[in-house]
């Protein structure tokens, strides 16, 4: 019985072929945009996990201001050399803290210049960031407690300005200060957030301040805790002495922000999460678009062919028959339309998966979700016309032309 009414279905479909293709198009759009989107989405959460886990999960990071949006740091008093020395005299645990001062500056070797950010800070950079050395070398303490002009290279700069030319021992200029280059970082690429990490020049902290800047301002402060060291105790300490040698009371709240990466980490997968519903929710209004596209085409069917089912209804044919065949073309129209999406939606996801060097994550539960909700959809927008079609008088129903 039921498989004559899918017969029945099939051949009332492919009668109007063209018009079918149109109705269930809505069907496809919406199915194909929800997987997509998801799954884009899902890939953008994936590589955020991903650059993050490669700074490593025992590194914390201190700013004057507090975390988070709308929260300045403009106006925070900045860290000094004296809190740095602090630090690494009295917290435990600790592999490494490095100093950040950070600003952009036009490097200058020959005729090849480049606009760079050009970091300065001291030999505990690299260690903290878990970065090492291409070629030469890293910082001297002697050369970072005088203050001498060195400077150490990201590959990006290297090439612009280098070429296939060995950099090691010659002179380039930052802004008005000419230092020697001692060193090439080991490339790292782009970062998750689309910054070129190699892009970047690190000259010693007290050059940087004296020569450039102009103050002895610290931005930022690098902490590294030692494998195996729990980095909320080594928070609490960092907090606690900075509290300290601030001058905040007991109840005041900090002028400075302390966030170790699991944190860091948790809020960006919430948020590129949150995106991903959002944009999930909104390619979700299509399927409906596309429902009632079904809806419209079913009525439409029905008006078409009232003599049929006046026919149909005179020489015997239950209501329930009637109105389970329309049902059915809007459920097989929904779930061709759902099959043909699923298809092009993981299709376009993997296609801006690769455009976008971001992970391609098939979530089956997402396909499957989409799909029944397709489903769904045929029964829900199909049960209108169906039930007008089986509620139609015989005799009405053959008297229409």
């Amino acid at each position: 019985m039921f498989y004559e009414t899918l017969k029945l279905a099939v051949q009332a479909i492919r009668r109007n072929a063209l018009r079918s293709f149109l109705t269930l198009l809505g069907i496809v759009i919406g199915v194909s945009a929800v997987i997509a989107m998801v799954t884009i989405g899902n890939g953008t959460t994936a590589k955020v996990k991903q650059e993050l886990a490669k700074l490593g999960t025992n590194v914390l990071f201190v700013r004057p201001g507090q975390w988070g949006p709308g929260r300045s740091s403009a106006t925070a008093k900045p860290f000094n050399t004296r809190d740095i020395a602090a630090m690494r005299e009295q917290l435990r645990g600790i592999r490494a803290v490095a100093p950040l001062a950070q600003q952009s500056v036009t490097v200058v070797y020959g005729n090849e210049s480049r606009s760079t950010g050009t970091i300065g800070t001291d030999s505990s950079y690299v260690v903290a960031q878990d970065w090492s050395l291409w070629h030469g070398r890293n910082f001297l303490d002697g050369e970072t407690r005088s203050g001498q002009a060195v400077c150490i290279l990201g590959k990006t700069v290297r090439d612009q300005l280098f070429g296939g030319e060995e950099p090691i021992g010659k002179r380039v200029r930052l802004s008005n200060v000419s230092c020697e280059v001692i060193g090439v970082l080991e490339p790292k690429g782009e970062s998750g957030f689309g910054n070129d990490r190699d892009d970047v020049v690190l000259i010693p902290l007290r050059t940087y301040q004296r020569r450039i800047a102009g103050n002895a301002d610290v931005n930022r402060i690098t902490v590294s805790a030692e494998d195996g060291v729990d980095t909320s105790k080594v928070q609490a300490d960092i907090e606690r002495l900075l509290r300290e040698r601030r001058g905040i009371s007991a109840g005041e709240e900090d002028d400075f922000g302390v966030a170790d990466m699991k944190q860091i980490a948790d809020t960006q997968t919430a948020t590129t999460g949150i995106l991903t519903i959002l944009l999930g929710a909104v390619a979700g209004v299509s399927l409906l678009v596309g429902g009632i596209g079904i809806m419209n085409i079913m009525l439409v069917s029905v008006t078409e062919r009232t003599r049929e089912i006046g026919i149909r209804l005179a020489i015997g044919a239950q209501e329930s028959q009637v109105l389970m065949q329309f049902l059915v073309e809007a459920v097989v129209l929904s779930l061709l339309g759902g099959t043909i999406g699923v298809a092009l939606g993981l299709g376009l996801a993997s296609a801006a998966s690769a455009g976008m060097k971001i992970p391609f994550v098939f979530d089956p539960g997402i396909v499957a979700i989409a799909f029944a909700f397709s489903a769904l959809i045929g029964v829900v927008f199909g049960y209108f016309p169906a039930r007008r079609a089986a509620q139609l008088d015989p005799i009405d129903a053959l008297r229409r032309e």
